[in-house]
């Protein structure tokens, strides 16, 4: 699929106006001692099982072209280390925005996005600015959910304020949420890229019969059902912003993909409520969400599970020195309560870390990461459910 997409991408690198960035991302990584959740463990880190190692973490390019005074095309590739090294397409799409001389501006895009969930995540391969690690809420966007079909926004522009609307039809996105159920909530950088097989926790594989390792594709289409999001935002001069996103991709919990290895639907929808706001240099983020996935794969047995998360974070945006801190909230809880082996976890994570930028092109991050986390699937491999773990990364960002 990325061959594809560099081929398709080819003729916008003769367009009148193109921008073409890449990017390294190399680390030293102090490895927090539970096995992570990307070698199919139950830590909520990205890079588990202690020990210190030195890897290049993701690489990738990002092309944006303006095609015409209304038309622009986008597309980031990358490659990632995750075990199971892969290159892969994170998103690609065409935009038409029609000039405007007043005050309300609309657009219609069309291909395959991030639904607009993050105020954290704004920077090259969907990652953050102000720490190595994205949120419990931006770990789970940027590894399940992907929108592909079309989007419409539009903004109200006044002299001090902007209000903006968005309304989305999408699709491939059905198994979004069994990560939420199968493991719960991470601490983490990694980001899905479209294909990718995302692996299952090797209790929940054992617990199900199922082989070791246990991969799914969270882009599938089971059902034929278009998938929605509708969102509003308000923007303050001086004050900040303000955003409510709702998210339901309508999949039809008792779906399944075709082969011998079926991939089941999972109903997932939630609520998101963001805020951002500035005082002085430091600027302030904070973020909740609230929703359900649920599976009913035969009339004898269906389950939900609510999961909650949110953060608050605070960094500085000026200067070479550039230093953050965010604190993270998040649980989940299996439903109904009388079901056999109910899962359900609850835990909280601190990151502190600081921020070198010499050169525009030049980023060098420290980061302590420690998640205290109680979660009961642990007792299936013979560990205590609750756990403390801490994660020390130094990255260099490279960006040319």
């Amino acid at each position: 699929m990325a061959l594809a997409a560099c081929a398709a991408l080819a003729p916008l690198a003769r367009a009148a106006d193109v921008d073409v960035r890449g990017w390294l991302d190399c680390r030293l990584v102090g490895r927090a001692d539970e096995r992570s959740y990307a070698d199919g463990g139950l830590g909520k880190t990205r890079f588990g099982g202690g020990g210190v190692d030195a890897t290049c973490a993701q690489a990738g390019v990002a092309f944006d072209a303006v095609l015409a005074p209304a038309l622009a095309a986008h597309a980031q590739l990358q490659y990632q280390a995750t075990g199971r090294d892969e290159a892969s397409l994170l998103d690609a799409w065409l935009r038409y925005r029609p000039v405007s001389t007043t005050p309300l501006r609309w657009s219609v895009r069309l291909g395959a996005f991030f639904p607009p969930v993050s105020l954290e995540n704004d920077a090259l391969g969907w990652s953050s600015p102000w720490t190595l690690s994205s949120s419990a809420i931006n770990a789970w966007v940027g590894e399940e959910l992907r929108g592909i079909g079309a989007e419409g926004t539009f903004e109200w522009r006044g002299e001090r304020s902007t209000f903006a609307g968005v309304f989305a039809l999408v699709r491939s996105n059905d198994p979004a949420g069994e990560l939420l159920a199968a493991r719960g909530w991470s601490i983490s950088d990694l980001v899905s890229g479209l294909g990718s097989r995302v692996r299952e926790p090797d209790a929940y594989a054992r617990d199900e019969d199922e082989a070791v390792p246990l991969r799914f594709n969270p882009f599938l289409e089971n059902d034929g059902r278009l998938g929605w999001y509708a969102g509003a935002s308000w923007e303050t001069r001086g004050v900040g912003t303000i955003s409510l996103l709702r998210y339901d991709n309508e999949a039809d919990p008792a779906s399944r993909s075709r082969g011998t290895s079926p991939v089941l639907s999972w109903h997932t929808d939630f609520w998101s409520l963001g805020a951002q706001s500035r005082v002085g240099d430091v600027v302030l983020l904070g973020q909740a969400m609230s929703g359900s996935t649920a599976i009913a794969p035969s009339p004898f047995f269906a389950t939900h599970t609510d999961f909650r998360a949110a953060y608050l974070l605070a960094a500085r945006d000026r200067g070479a020195w550039r230093p953050a801190v965010r604190i993270d909230a998040f649980s989940t809880d299996q439903l109904p309560r009388s079901i056999d082996g109910r899962v359900r976890e609850h835990g909280s994570a601190l990151t502190v870390a600081l921020n070198w930028r010499p050169r525009a092109w030049l980023r060098v991050t420290g980061e302590a990461l420690h998640v205290r986390s109680w979660r009961n699937q642990r007792e299936l491999e013979g560990l205590p459910a609750q756990r403390d773990d801490t994660q020390l990364q130094l990255g260099l960002r490279v960006i040319f």
